[in-house]
């Protein structure tokens, strides 16, 4: 199994007309409509890389949710961002994007070579994909703290919720194959859902897509941490195993940044 280093992951400069990005460029918002929400990542990812986003914001009365897939192209080459990514990125070619439904995007059985890649033990601290694994830590939505925060804790753990919830983490990734062509995963609070797209060409390199659609307002992209963690991820396991309940991690005489990173992440 490879555990390969993650770099620093943020959106590009390309991106619909509707989105707004922070300083950081790791956050996207729709400032307005329902569609010109197209996002691209920075760089081309690397083979197992995963870029991550949580839904941070949703906005009532709009059909349709997020929207994820990979581009191979560079996001500079392209005339105008379409205002849909489906079916209006798609259709111009070179790209493989799918929404985000109630039915987790799951490949079924008679899809997939190995009907049992689909059981997932969601307790093992690693996810496996092809020969990548990536540590689950921060693949699982976290609730915000408050009074049924553990419970909704454990929804999200078990991939129970709606994936487009508020706070679900979804990324995607690719996965080189010995005839040289790529499946592309898509991975939903730590359940990689099956190869959902299938023999991508190696020619170019490989953008994530993230179009922030319709009920979707607002996504933040969430940095991984490959290989040993650092001493604030250790620090952080090392309070939440000895606190009751998260909102105990306010009671602690601790820097508030590293209170919020215990809570919220």
């Amino acid at each position: 199994m490879a555990v390969q280093c993650q770099p620093f992951t943020c959106f590009h400069k390309v991106h619909g007309t509707n989105i707004r990005i922070d300083p950081s460029r790791t956050q996207a918002t729709r400032v307005e409509s329902f569609a010109n929400g197209i996002c691209f990542s920075q760089d081309p990812l690397a083979p197992g890389q995963l870029f991550l986003v949580e839904i941070e914001e949703k906005e009532l009365g709009w059909c349709g949710h997020l929207r994820v897939g990979l581009m191979a192209r560079d996001p500079r080459s392209l005339d105008l961002v379409p205002e849909y990514s489906l079916p209006d990125l798609v259709n111009q070619g070179d790209s493989w994007i799918f929404a985000i439904t109630r039915n987790h995007n799951r490949v079924t059985p008679d899809e997939e070579e190995n009907p049992s890649n689909l059981v997932k033990d969601l307790s093992e601290p690693y996810l496996k994909v092809g020969k990548f694994k990536i540590p689950r830590d921060k693949l699982i939505a976290r609730s915000k703290p408050g009074r049924f925060s553990h419970i909704l804790d454990d929804l999200y753990k078990t991939n129970i919720l709606p994936p487009t919830a508020r706070r679900s983490r979804i990324g995607v990734l690719y996965e080189p194959q010995a005839d040289g062509t790529r499946h592309m995963h898509i991975i939903i609070n730590g359940e990689d859902m099956g190869a959902s797209a299938r023999g991508i060409p190696a020619s170019e390199p490989l953008y994530a897509v993230i179009d922030v659609f319709a009920s979707t307002k607002s996504v933040r992209v969430i940095q991984l941490e490959y290989g040993f963690p650092s001493l604030q991820t250790l620090c952080r396991l090392v309070i939440q195993k000895h606190v009751v309940h998260r909102l105990a991690i306010d009671w602690l005489d601790l820097p508030q940044l590293l209170k919020n990173f215990c809570k919220y992440e």
